[in-house]
């Protein structure tokens, strides 16, 4: 085994009998003998529920203390992003990781445990090790993206160090809660929708990548392309390690540096939120859709043999690197 390959193994076993049968990989958890393609789209469409719901009701409670304070937040139809609405929205998303779960037990009787990976449960010895291996070339490729001249938006100086408190400690849970969501559940959603693995694979890394694409309503070419690019790779990375760990991991450092660094370089971040269909794109997108091919390429080839557990292990077995499926 090579020293490249060494920081992808996955450290140990299951605390509780895996939800994830043996030798299934993790799109393809909730597939069975029927397709369930109704009840595969109300999963989808409770999911979305709650992307608008759960922002919806949190932000107009929060919006109520900020209204006391003298200012009028998007939630209200203002353009005061204050720190206490930015909080408001990534716990909002946050929780959409325990929403995930409850659909998923609710709609397919599979336990809400099994979207961390295939072991059931969160490998935090994978997650700690990709962010020191993976982390600082990616951290790289996301700061250089505000070498560009932007239009700038005053901040005071308490707003400054809330939006930093409030992005540093809530931020990696909102890219999570859209882990848990769309590499998660989507994506195991559509992966059931065919026979195969391999076509499940396929449909459900293409589907969710452009639903969540959507989402974000941009329209610029050099952005779309970057969603594209970011998001399939996150998924295919999701099927790769068998879990959710290292996407988190990605996801939590892309956003968490650019909203930390947003005020700082009195970025219009209210705006630049708001309205993504706005959003220029620039020919710099496209390095860091690259690093992400990059990256994606690196993680594929370091678990040619071994690395975390692709699929669950038989019960009494440790779900170690023995078990991958090349």
């Amino acid at each position: 085994m090579t020293t490249a390959q060494n920081w992808l193994l996955d450290d140990g076993a299951p605390r509780n009998a895996p939800a994830v049968p043996a030798g299934v990989e993790y799109h393809r958890v909730l597939a069975g003998e029927k397709r369930r393609i109704g009840r595969g789209i109300l999963a989808i469409v409770l999911l979305a529920a709650g992307f608008v719901l759960l922002p919806t009701v949190i932000g107009g409670a929060l919006a109520l203390v900020d209204v006391r304070l003298g200012n009028t937040p998007p939630t209200l139809g203002g353009t005061d992003y204050t720190p206490l609405h930015h909080a408001g929205s990534m716990i909002s998303l946050g929780l959409l990781a325990p929403w995930s779960m409850l659909i998923q037990r609710w709609l397919y009787g599979v336990p809400g445990a099994s979207l961390h990976s295939v072991t059931s449960r969160f490998r935090f010895g994978l997650f700690g090790r990709s962010l020191l291996v993976l982390g600082p070339v990616w951290l790289v490729v996301v700061l250089l993206g505000f070498a560009a001249s932007v239009e700038e938006s005053p901040w005071s100086h308490a707003d400054l160090i809330a939006m930093l408190l409030v992005t540093l400690l809530l931020t990696p849970l909102q890219a999570a809660g859209e882990e848990y969501g769309v590499r998660g559940l989507v994506f195991r959603v559509i992966g059931s929708w065919t026979r195969g693995r391999l076509a499940g694979l396929v449909l459900g890394i293409v589907v969710s990548s452009v639903l969540f694409t959507l989402v974000h309503g941009s329209t610029d070419p050099y952005v779309v392309v970057w969603y594209l690019v970011l998001f399939g790779g996150l998924a295919v990375i999701t099927w790769r390690t068998g879990g959710l760990e290292i996407a988190i991991m990605l996801h939590a450092v892309l956003n968490t540096l650019s909203l930390a660094a947003a005020p700082y370089l009195r970025i219009d971040l209210g705006a630049a939120l708001q309205d993504r269909s706005e959003t220029v794109g620039a020919a710099y997108q496209l390095v860091p859709a690259l690093t992400v091919v990059v990256l994606t390429a690196v993680i594929w080839w370091a678990t040619r043999r071994s690395g975390p557990a692709r699929t669950a292990a038989p019960t009494g077995a440790h779900a170690g690197a023995d078990h991958l499926v090349a």
